[in-house]
């Protein structure tokens, strides 16, 4: 196939490219740069040289040694604990000198389950994503040491010993593992990425990148994604095949460590064709999914003599599913309201003696299957505020048919401190206890914003709306209606109970921290 010249549009702001992708798009070809020599992978322990490209290859594989050895220094020390500090104590017992060859054992299970190759492909690097794989780790540890007890311990190795094993890896694989990444984030460098897609796309991976906490990574840069010359000729993206020496050019100018994919088509051989070309140059790839690719993420592969067929999952919840979210709402629900009595009590006194009117706020919600219900808050208006939104409606700071005001002067004293920390969404808890809403679930909305949904993000509603959710975790004013639609979509397609689990711990700290705000 011949090799044919590529132009590429950069988005460039001074000498900060990451700084702002809002600005025009300024060609550039590459014809005439010089053809650089073949590249070789330098292994671990010798000089990589004057190569830049091989600098750069040099600085991803070193920011993936530091987190897989932070990891693994993390895994030993839980074995450690769980091991040399909890037999003894749980069991009385003296260690045997072996006990030792117990503490790599945690390393060759960690391996055996991927816990150790999952960083490097990912972004955002989290603990709290792999806590079902730790809690699989900590249950075959915990079973391996138990058949060896007699060489562990100098005396029988009982069940509560094994329990205590597998409790205390379990809880310190999670702590230092937490403290271990924080730790490598702060060893290693930005990542520094580029952006083959359009310049809308670029902009928005953007912004949520400023935003996003503890992330340290940077969009340096855009081009159009190249897509490859076929054998007549023809254009494919807009653009002319890319060889192989153009695109290490380009990634070389802007030192970029990880390329992200914004596909506008589906998944094609060109795409598959880049996304290999560039995994051979070194860098990491990630793939920008659309709304269909990420809800057919949930699938079970399906393997007919030799036919790969992927089994789309149902939207929404099985009858089985529902049930087990009833159960863990309710019982959830009961458990934070009988702990949080006494502060409800002191939050409407408190309402009470600031302002005149109710203590609780009724607004009027679209629930499951199209039902409204009446939502419950803690005032934290003036009694009347709802009659007042048309007059501040230019003033509003939401996107795409939200309401939203930043200094809101329909706000109380009282309210505006509830409303810092979310105090004012407690009284929802009844409305979970009810039935009406869950604690995690699609963002219930106002009757007149509900009437914008159309079409297929209607199938939201399939679901009991929550008292947080996806939404919340994300920046619940900083996203506009119809992306919030397709989050609260991918919410149903993919839904789990750890699911559930997870965005109420990620919800703790967001709303201590007031990102919502």
């Amino acid at each position: 196939m011949a090799e044919r010249e590529l132009q590429l549009d950069l988005s460039l702001d001074g000498a900060d490219v990451g700084a702002s992708l809002d600005v025009h798009d300024a060609a550039l070809s590459f014809p005439s740069l010089p053809r650089p020599q073949a590249r070789r992978f330098v292994p671990r322990g010798r000089t990589v040289g004057e190569i830049p490209k091989g600098r750069l290859r040099a600085a991803i594989y070193h920011r993936d040694r530091i987190y897989r050895r932070s990891l693994a220094v993390a895994d030993v020390a839980s074995a450690a604990i769980a091991v040399l500090i909890g037999v003894p104590i749980l069991g009385h017992d003296a260690l045997n000198p072996a006990a030792l060859l117990a503490l790599p054992l945690v390393l060759v299970v960690g391996k055996l389950t991927g816990l150790y190759d999952r960083d490097e492909h990912l972004i955002k690097k989290t603990t709290l994503d792999e806590v079902p794989t730790l809690f699989w780790v900590a249950t075959l540890y915990a079973f391996l040491i138990w058949l060896a007890g007699d060489k562990i311990v100098d005396g029988g190795f009982g069940r509560d010993q094994a329990v205590g094993v597998w409790a205390l890896l379990f809880a310190s694989m999670v702590t230092i593992r937490s403290v271990a990444r924080h730790v490598a984030r702060a060893l290693s460098g930005e990542e520094r990425c580029l952006i083959l897609g359009d310049a809308e796309t670029a902009s928005r991976i953007t912004r949520r990148f400023r935003e996003a906490p503890g992330l340290k990574a940077r969009v340096v840069g855009r081009a159009p994604l190249p897509g490859l010359s076929r054998s007549n000729g023809s254009r494919v993206n807009g653009v002319n095949g890319a060889p192989r020496d153009e695109l290490e050019d380009l990634l070389s100018a802007e030192r970029a460590e990880r390329v992200i994919i914004a596909p506008r088509g589906g998944i094609s051989d060109d795409l598959l064709n880049t996304t290999q070309r560039l995994k051979s140059m070194g860098v990491r790839v990630s793939v920008l999914p659309r709304l269909p690719e990420v809800a057919g993420s949930s699938v079970e592969l399906d393997d007919v003599d030799g036919i790969t067929l992927l089994g789309m999952r149902r939207f929404g919840l099985t009858r089985s599913s529902g049930a087990v979210k009833r159960s863990f709402d309710f019982v959830g629900a009961g458990l934070i309201l009988l702990a949080l009595a006494p502060l409800l009590a002191a939050i409407a006194v408190a309402i009470k003696l600031d302002s005149r009117g109710p203590v609780l706020f009724h607004q009027r919600r679209m629930g499951r299957d199209g039902v409204p219900f009446e939502m419950l808050k803690f005032r934290t208006m003036v009694d009347g505020a709802e009659a007042l939104k048309s007059t501040l409606a230019a003033h509003n700071e939401a996107d795409g048919g939200l309401f939203k005001i930043k200094d809101d002067p329909r706000i109380t004293r009282v309210g505006n401190r509830l409303r810092q920390i979310s105090l004012d969404e407690l009284p929802q808890l009844f409305n979970v206890l009810r039935g009406e809403m869950s604690l995690v679930g699609p963002r219930p909305l106002v009757l007149d914003e509900d009437d914008k949904i159309e079409g297929w993000r209607r199938s939201r509603l399939e679901l009991p709306p929550g008292m947080t959710g996806p939404w919340q975790v994300f920046g619940s004013a900083r996203i506009p209606l119809n992306e919030m639609v397709k989050i609260d979509y991918l919410y149903g397609a993919t839904w789990s109970l750890w699911l559930d689990v997870k965005t109420l711990l990620r919800t703790v700290p967001f709303v201590l921290g007031r990102r919502g705000l």
